[in-house]
């Protein structure tokens, strides 16, 4: 059995509707259209969590994120931040791990987010080499607004200085700093040369690149040959820089001669904040919900004499279930000495109108409160930030979750109220003081240490940002 090589492309942020493919009329994404034109494009595809820690530990191990300890973390934040004591526990699973069983060499390019000390970096978890961001890009050395909308900044009153948070932003080799506060206008253009060099070196052998973008999470930095071009500001412009970086990494491929056998796999960690003119379009609400724009999101993959070009698929699917999918299309076996979630979908990605998802059900966790779950066309609300809501929407007729069926098919919400029930007796939910059956601990240090320290007479590429955005 020849092994392909697989890349998983990662962006942050990008909504449903930001894409040609799915239907942005003011982005220019070609060479991400064209992945979709030669190969297969889900629209009913669903991360882990709508917001960045838990979405990405969930993808790689395969699980909902409150089964890891990655529901909510230090002081219940939502995501990790610089300098916290928690991590994926290194005791997990992940697809790096997963192919390293399968003599593949492994490397992780961008932003990882899953714990930032040294015992929780990529090198830890399954990836022979890491290069990039340990957590989001508006975690560095930045002015802070006063609020999340993007609204005014003012002067600190005791200082009189402009309010800033956070040390100075670490780039990363492997587990060692190699650079603070990089200019974010270069850094995808040196993330696509590191893949590149990447690609070339183990051509001849079977190979997994996690690209990891930090495109298009706030603050937008984006490189002056796409604003010139953008019909949507900057936000068209650092869409078009993912577009950019794919088509490179497609045509080295080709170059090679080794596009035949690498499976591609083109996703967003979680649905768009909205902001910047980013969309979810036709989707309701953004990031950091569990209404539809909150978790589907974009996702095509390209497998060329493997996957039917032009394929469109409305099945039922997850990042969860990459672990599970991935292990069956290289011959290695899922773990059986814990519970986890992914399920194995290889069989929608060769036929997709002759196959049915094998996942029936999923479940939307924010933190670790379950809101939602879906099965086939119905998705069923039970709350929404500590609140109890009662609401049922057909999803095949009302894709925008507009008209509340809840009252008028009481045996749907029966049969779905049942699965929560018993998703809660397994995982938890915080909104009902339960605790799951089978749920482990995160990784935890004690004292731990920022990767970076501000130093007024460090030579810093800029003493601070000068995009006020926060994301």
């Amino acid at each position: 059995m020849v092994k392909p090589n697989i890349i998983l492309i990662n962006c942050d942020d990008l909504g449903y509707g930001d894409l040609g493919c799915y239907g942005s009329k003011v982005n220019e994404t070609p060479n991400i259209d064209k992945l979709a034109e030669e190969g297969i494009k889900f629209t009913s595809f669903y991360m882990a969590s709508p917001v960045c820690s838990p979405s990405r530990g969930g993808m790689l191990t395969g699980c909902y994120p409150p089964r890891i300890g990655f529901g909510s973390f230090d002081e219940d934040k939502v995501v990790l931040f610089p300098g916290s004591p928690t991590g994926l526990n290194q005791n997990e699973i992940t697809i790096a791990d997963q192919l390293k069983q399968s003599g593949y060499t492994t490397k992780i390019v961008g932003k990882w987010h899953c714990g930032d000390q040294k015992e929780f970096l990529p090198t830890n978890y399954g990836f022979d080499s890491y290069y990039g961001l340990p957590y989001s890009n508006d975690m560095g050395r930045m002015i802070i607004p006063d609020d999340m909308s993007g609204g005014t900044y003012v002067l600190d009153e005791d200082t009189k200085k402009i309010r800033e948070k956070f040390p100075p932003l670490p780039l990363i080799r492997d587990d060692e700093v190699i650079q603070e506060q990089p200019d974010q206008c270069g850094l995808t253009e040196r993330y696509v040369e590191e893949s590149v060099k990447f690609i070339r070196k183990n051509k001849d052998n079977s190979f997994f690149l996690y690209l990891a973008h930090m495109y298009v999470h706030l603050p937008l930095y984006a490189p002056e040959r796409f604003l010139r071009e953008s019909k949507n500001g900057r936000y068209g412009a650092v869409v078009a820089g993912i577009d950019w970086a794919t088509s490179v990494i497609v045509d080295e491929l080709k170059n090679l001669g080794i596009e035949e056998n690498t499976l591609i796999i083109f996703t967003s960690d979680n649905g768009s904040n909205t902001r910047n003119n980013g969309s979810n379009a036709p989707l309701r609400d953004r990031k950091g919900t569990t209404w539809e724009g909150g978790q589907r999101v974009p996702c095509i993959m390209k497998w060329p004499k493997k996957i039917h070009s032009n394929s469109v698929s409305d099945q039922l699917v997850s990042s969860i279930d990459f672990l599970s999918t991935i292990s069956s299309i290289v011959g290695v076996e899922v773990p059986k000495d814990r519970k986890i979630d992914s399920l194995d979908f290889s069989e929608i990605i060769y036929s997709p109108d002759a196959s049915e998802s094998p996942r029936e059900y999923f479940f939307y966790y924010k933190q670790n409160n379950l809101e939602a779950v879906r099965n086939k066309k119905w998705k069923l609300h039970i709350q929404k930030n500590g609140k109890k809501i009662s609401e049922l929407y057909d999803l095949e007729n009302d894709i925008s979750e507009e008209n509340n069926l809840y009252d008028e098919y009481p045996e749907i919400v029966k049969k779905l109220m049942e699965q929560i029930y018993l998703c809660i007796n397994d995982i938890g939910d915080d909104f009902s003081n339960i605790k799951g059956k089978n749920v482990r601990p995160p990784g935890k240090v004690e004292n731990p240490i920022p990767l970076t320290e501000f130093d007024e007479k460090h030579p810093y590429y800029a003493p601070m940002y000068d995009l006020p955005e926060w994301g």
